[in-house]
């Protein structure tokens, strides 16, 4: 049987405005590279950075998250502004790849975590572990009309899906969650690191030639 688990240890919290200002940042500059308001700069923060979280808690029945926590709207539309008020040079290059990358992964324990907490199985925790990571991201590709990261081979839900399974069993063999976390956390990011810097991809279907 799944050991009870709680939510991560004292600093969980805090980690997770931080991630949810880094998706939040992602959404606000999708709306922003198409020269938008700044009303959809902060629709786009919101539903990237409490997307994923959402639907999760929709799904194992817990409270919505950022209905009951004002921090995490503010984090998201404080995202927005700062992207409404610095100029576009500061956002280039690969430094936001990288920042989404360390977000995705603790992304990944977080919502794992919060699903064994409210007593979902191992593998479904896992895949709650993904939603909480990746589905924000998805809803703000759909909106801006890009290709989803579901549709893009780049290892991007592979390394979301590392962190939550390596946080599940490390749990599960009885690592201290205060241990297994950062381990599953690093387990992910480093793959998605690797796929960063070596623009590593999956491969495609191939059976229609």
């Amino acid at each position: 049987m799944m050991p009870s688990v709680e939510i991560l240890p004292v600093a969980a919290p805090w980690l997770d405005l931080a991630g949810l200002a880094v998706f939040a940042i992602s959404g606000a500059l999708a709306a922003a590279k198409r020269a938008q308001t700044m009303v959809t700069l902060a629709f786009f923060a919101l539903i990237t950075g409490v997307g994923g979280g959402t639907v999760r808690d929709l799904l194992i029945g817990a409270p919505v998250f950022w209905i009951h926590d004002a921090r995490a709207a503010a984090v998201c539309l404080s995202a927005a502004l700062v992207v409404w008020v610095t100029p576009e040079r500061w956002w280039r290059g690969a430094a936001l790849a990288w920042f989404d990358a360390i977000g995705l992964a603790a992304y990944a324990v977080y919502g794992a975590a919060k699903a064994l907490k409210y007593g979902v199985p191992p593998i479904p925790a896992v895949v709650m572990g993904v939603v909480t990571a990746c589905v924000g991201g998805i809803i703000r590709d759909v909106l801006a009309g890009e290709p989803s990261i579901l549709m893009r081979p780049e290892l991007y839900v592979t390394a979301a899906a590392l962190s939550s399974a390596s946080f599940v069993v490390l749990v599960a063999s009885g690592m201290p969650v205060g241990l297994a976390a950062p381990v599953a956390a690093t387990a992910g990011f480093a793959l998605r690191a690797v796929a960063i810097h070596f623009h590593l991809a999956l491969p495609a279907y191939r059976g229609q030639r």
